[in-house]
């Protein structure tokens, strides 16, 4: 066993705890469509990306209207995150603001619980 399995095993896990929750987001919000198993996995991936690069971007740049509404402006960004990821993805459909946002709730909180109790 190297070094770098934990680590891989960590990144899989989590892409894969993304997916499904992304898979029961999709079944849950009525606005959320995917066509397939590899369109999940992917848009899990593209997710991640965004998350890591294009959100703190964001954060920074909108941080006077962030403050201004006392932090629920980083509500927008986040739901921004999943219809960009949607634009980007064929097979992955978001039809409007509120589906987003309960799509990036749905993601983010079964996650973040499975994270810590699975890995």
């Amino acid at each position: 066993m190297s070094a770098h399995e934990p680590r891989v095993f960590g990144f899989i896990g989590r892409l894969l705890i993304s997916a499904l929750s992304l898979a029961l987001a999709a079944y849950v919000v009525p606005g959320i469509r995917v066509d397939g198993y590899l369109t999940v996995v992917v848009a899990a991936f593209l997710l991640g990306i965004a998350n890591a690069v294009v959100r703190p971007v964001l954060v920074v740049l909108t941080l006077p209207v962030t403050v201004l509404s006392l932090g629920l402006f980083l509500f927008v960004i986040n739901a921004a995150m999943f219809g960009l990821v949607a634009w980007l993805l064929p097979g992955f459909a978001v039809d409007g603001f509120v589906p987003a946002l309960l799509g990036w709730l749905i993601v983010s909180v079964v996650s973040w619980i499975a994270t810590k109790v699975l890995l």
